[in-house]
């Protein structure tokens, strides 16, 4: 019977794979992978065999029509991406909605995902949040940030690396240094970190280190 599933992987540590998961994967008819490469090390990690195709954000338009008809067909296939649940800033939202309209039976399992131990870390509010994802790099971003300006929910941002000190310098300007901020990163990875406190203090303390790894921002809101 075709389904469409995705499937969380681990955002850090490969242990915080989900027993379901590995079971879905190894059963289905195909795995579509963010990046092959990426994803070999997970499957080869816990014997893995299914075939593995190339699903990214620069082929899913061209790719989503054909997938769909192997759906209708009868295949069951599997969405990864490089870490966390596809969909939240990654691929699977366009084959989940052209297969919803199919009719195809599409189920997302529950697993990793890097906002919510992020959030939880963090000491903010967290039974009212905005989820923004990625802001705009270049057209757009300034009006982004200042659209944050009045906003009363915690907000999550992801972030580059290359780019977390420059965003906390734009969020200063805009909300104030003193509004409350917290920065993970390399979640349940070894060497992974959360620091919080001020926006001034946070940006003294990755201003001063060459930052690596995936970055999640809470950002407190207006009169939090």
């Amino acid at each position: 019977m075709s389904k469409l599933f995705l499937v969380p992987t681990p955002v850090g540590n490969l242990g915080d794979m989900t027993y379901r998961g590995v079971e879905v994967l190894r059963s289905v008819d195909l795995i579509l992978a963010e990046d092959t490469r990426t994803s070999r090390v997970l499957l080869q990690h816990y014997d893995i065999q299914t075939p593995m195709q190339s699903y990214h954000i620069f082929n899913e338009h061209q790719n989503v029509e054909g997938l769909v008809d192997r759906l209708q067909a009868g295949a069951t296939i599997a969405v990864i991406t490089d870490a966390g649940t596809p969909g939240i800033s990654d691929p699977g939202f366009l084959l989940v909605r052209e297969a919803v309209k199919a009719g195809v039976e599409v189920e997302c399992l529950p697993g990793a995902t890097a906002f919510v131990p992020a959030l939880i870390d963090s000491g903010l509010p967290c039974d009212r949040f905005v989820f923004l994802g990625f802001l705009p790099h270049k057209k757009g971003r300034q009006t982004a940030i200042k659209a944050l300006a009045d906003e009363q929910r915690t907000m999550i941002i992801y972030e580059s690396p290359f780019r977390l000190v420059k965003l906390l310098e734009e969020l200063k300007d805009v909300v104030g240094g003193e509004r409350l901020v917290s920065v993970s990163r390399e979640i349940s990875k070894v060497h992974s970190e959360t620091v919080r406190g001020s926006i001034d203090e946070v940006h003294a303390h990755f201003g001063q280190k060459d930052v690596k790894g995936e970055i999640v921002v809470i950002l407190s809101g207006k009169c939090q």
